[in-house]
């Protein structure tokens, strides 16, 4: 007689189970922002209107932008002194001041935006807050009284019992902020529309993705993407309650 004996298999924990902090990108996630940014670079192309055409201007402002990283960082300011450093270089510092004080206004405009979330954003972070075990935060980059400002007016910052506004979101920053977060890499689910800033470098460092292409980005942000499976991509942000 030949006696089988069964050994069930260890249940495999699930991702919902390992998960306790869902972390949101701010901009472009929760609400729109790099629309404004590609108005802003239209209007940046008129008022530099025969010094450059407008395919120069803009590819100029972004080279400046680019090598302005390091010391200038993300963010309206940066972005501002941008235009301006560009809008004297193109005219080979011959552009009148009127001008310039257009350009100043432009980046200023863009400090007064709304931060309206998108549909469907509030529900579903009131959802996750009040029917899920999930620590709820945001990690952002950019300037930090400029990011506060836009969070205070979108009347979202009760859901989040903590906020990181970082000069760059890489794995150095992810791994620092992970440590204050007193968890594992593989307890941190980040959402957001940035593959290159809020994707890539969570699931490199054994966390998990759930990306949300925004209608437009900004082409510093573009990368090559890849499959991953830790990765989740989505079209509507409520259906993060179902990965959840």
């Amino acid at each position: 007689m030949i006696l089988f004996i069964f050994v069930p298999r260890k249940k495999k924990t699930e991702m919902k189970d390992r998960i306790k902090v869902v972390a949101f990108d701010a901009d472009d996630t929760l609400w729109e922002n790099q629309t404004y940014f590609d108005e802003a670079q239209l209007k940046f192309s008129r008022a530099v209107t025969g010094y450059a055409d407008p395919e120069q201007a803009q590819n100029e402002l972004y080279h400046t932008e680019i090598r302005n990283l390091d010391t200038l960082g993300y963010g309206v300011m940066a972005f501002t002194m941008s235009m301006i450093e560009t809008a004297l270089r193109v005219s080979g510092d011959t552009i009148p001041a009127s001008r310039i004080h257009e350009i100043y206004n432009i980046g200023r405009e863009l400090l007064k935006n709304p931060a309206t979330p998108y549909p469907e954003v509030e529900d579903t972070l009131r959802t996750i807050a009040e029917t899920m075990p999930y620590k709820l935060i945001v990690i952002t980059k950019g300037n930090t009284t400029d990011q506060e400002n836009k969070l205070e007016r979108s009347g979202l910052t009760d859901f989040f019992s903590h906020i990181e506004i970082v000069p760059d979101k890489n794995e150095e920053a992810y791994g620092k902020i992970i440590d204050v977060l007193g968890i594992k890499a593989e307890e941190l689910l980040m959402v957001g529309n940035s593959f290159k800033s809020d994707i890539a470098p969570v699931l490199k460092l054994g966390g998990y993705g759930v990306h949300i292409p925004a209608k437009s980005t900004w082409q510093h942000e573009v990368i090559e993407e890849f499959d991953h499976p830790n990765l989740f991509r989505i079209s509507h942000f409520s259906e993060l309650l179902d990965i959840l």
